[in-house]
C-alpha cells in the first residue's frame, strides 16, 4: 500500500481526529433527542454524548436540520383501518382497541373520580393564581400547525357560544411547524410565544388550569411502534414543561391525528396518523399506572403533570362514516397544497367535535359552561 494513504489511513482513525471526524456526520435527530430528554431530566452524559448533544443543539440554531433529507411523497394510501374507538377486542400489529386500552373508551373508574376532583379545583382566579369571583379560567391550546388551525376556528365559535362562561378564556398556544420533537425542549423559543400569546389575552399563566393537546411527529419513517413510542416519549416531557410553566394546570385533554390517507407529503402521512393514537392512550396509561414522570397527586410525591384525559378522538377512516357519530374526514377536508393541513372545512369539524366535547364532558361542562356550581365557588 502506498505509504501516503497508510499514513492518511492512521491519521483518520487516530483517537484525538474523531471529534473532527464526527463533526462532518450528519447529525441522527433521534438520538440527539434522547440526550435532549436525559438531560432534562437531570442524567449525566457521558463526556461524547454531551458533545453529539452539543453539536445537534448547535446545528439546530444555525438551521442544521435542514442537512436532513426531505422524504419523498407516500404512496397513495388505499388501506383501512378501524378507528381506536371501535377496534375493541380486535388488534392492530399486537394491540387491542379502545381510547383506554382493553375496548374500553371511558377512563377506569379510580382516574374518572381523580380526574373530578382535580375538575373541582378549577374554578375564577386573579392573576396571581388566587381564587376570585372576578377572576379567570384559561383553556391553552398546545401544539402544531393542524391545531393552532383547528382551534382557532373552535375559538370563534365557541366565544359566540352564549353556553360558555365568560369566565373562560381560550388561547391558542399552538403553533406551525412545532412538532412535539422541538416543543419537548424547556428552553425552546416556542413556550415564550405561547407566554406572549397569554399576556396579549390579558392572562397570566397561574390561571392555566386546562388544556387542549395535540401533537405529531413531522416525517416519522420507522414502523410500528418506534414512533408511536417517539411521540410517547416526547408528549411525557412536554407535560412536564407545562406543568413547570403553568402550575395551576389540572387537566389536559389530549387528542390524536385527523386521519392522513390523502398526504402528498411525507409531513405525516398514513399510517403514522392513526399510530399516532397509540402513543396518546400509552401516555395515560403509564400516568394511570402511577409513572412518578406523569404524577398530578401531590399525596404521592411530586407533581409532575397535569392529569391526562382522552380529548375528543379525531380520526375518522376517510369518508367511512364513524358508527357511534357518523363522523368522516374527506379530501375537502384538507387543502390541496399537501392534502393534510386541514382547510375550513376540515377546522369546523375538528372545531364542533371539541366544543361538543366540552360541553358534555363530565370534568368539563361544569367550569366550561359557567354552572352554578362553579359559580358558587
Amino acid at each position: 500500500m502506498n505509504t501516503r494513504l497508510i499514513a492518511l489511513a492512521l491519521l483518520l482513525t487516530a483517537p484525538w481526529f474523531a471529534p473532527l471526524r464526527a463533526a462532518d456526520e450528519p447529525i441522527d435527530m433521534a438520538r440527539a433527542q434522547q440526550l435532549h430528554n436525559r438531560a432534562v431530566r437531570g442524567e449525566k452524559l457521558t463526556p461524547e454524548e454531551q458533545a453529539y448533544y452539543d453539536r445537534a443543539k448547535a446545528a439546530r440554531s444555525k438551521g442544521g436540520q435542514k442537512q436532513i433529507a426531505k422524504k419523498a411523497a407516500p404512496p397513495k394510501w388505499t388501506t383501512h383501518l378501524t378507528p381506536l374507538t371501535e377496534l375493541g377486542d380486535a388488534k392492530y400489529k399486537g394491540q387491542d382497541g379502545g381510547l383506554y386500552g382493553g375496548g374500553r373508551n371511558d377512563p377506569p373508574k379510580l382516574h374518572l373520580e381523580a380526574a373530578m376532583k382535580e375538575a373541582a379545583k378549577i374554578q375564577p382566579l386573579d392573576t396571581d393564581g388566587q381564587p376570585s369571583a372576578d377572576g379567570k379560567i384559561v383553556l391553552l391550546c398546545v401544539g402544531m400547525s393542524n391545531t393552532t388551525m383547528e382551534f382557532s376556528r373552535f375559538k370563534e365559535i365557541a366565544d359566540a357560544d352564549p353556553a360558555k362562561s365568560s369566565r373562560v378564556i381560550l388561547v391558542d398556544g399552538a403553533q406551525s411547524g412545532q412538532d412535539a420533537r422541538k416543543t419537548s425542549d424547556p428552553a425552546y423559543v416556542y413556550w415564550k410565544k405561547i407566554d406572549e400569546r397569554i399576556e396579549k389575552a390579558g392572562v397570566t399563566a397561574k390561571q392555566v388550569q386546562a388544556i387542549w393537546f395535540k401533537q405529531a411527529i413531522i416525517e416519522p419513517h420507522e414502523e410500528f411502534p418506534a414512533e408511536a413510542k417517539r411521540l410517547q416519549d416526547y408528549t411525557a416531557t412536554i407535560m412536564n414543561i407545562i406543568k413547570t410553566r403553568y402550575p395551576n394546570a389540572r387537566i389536559c385533554y389530549m387528542s390524536s391525528r385527523t386521519y392522513g390517507g390523502y398526504a402528498t407529503s411525507a409531513l405525516n402521512p398514513e399510517p403514522f396518523a392513526y399510530e399516532d393514537g397509540f402513543g396518546v392512550r400509552w401516555l395515560i396509561q403509564d400516568q394511570i399506572k402511577g409513572e412518578a414522570k406523569l404524577n398530578y397527586d401531590p399525596a404521592r410525591g411530586e407533581v409532575k403533570a397535569p392529569l391526562l384525559l382522552w380529548g375528543p378522538y379525531l380520526w375518522a377512516d376517510g369518508t367511512t362514516p364513524r358508527k357511534a357519530d357518523g363522523f368522516t374526514y374527506t379530501i375537502d377536508d384538507v387543502v390541496e397544497r399537501d392534502r393534510t393541513h386541514p382547510n375550513k372545512s376540515g377546522q369546523q369539524k375538528v372545531a364542533e367535535l371539541l366544543l361538543k366535547y366540552l360541553k358534555a364532558e363530565p370534568t368539563a361542562k361544569g367550569w366550561f359552561l359557567g354552572s352554578a356550581a362553579t359559580a358558587a365557588r
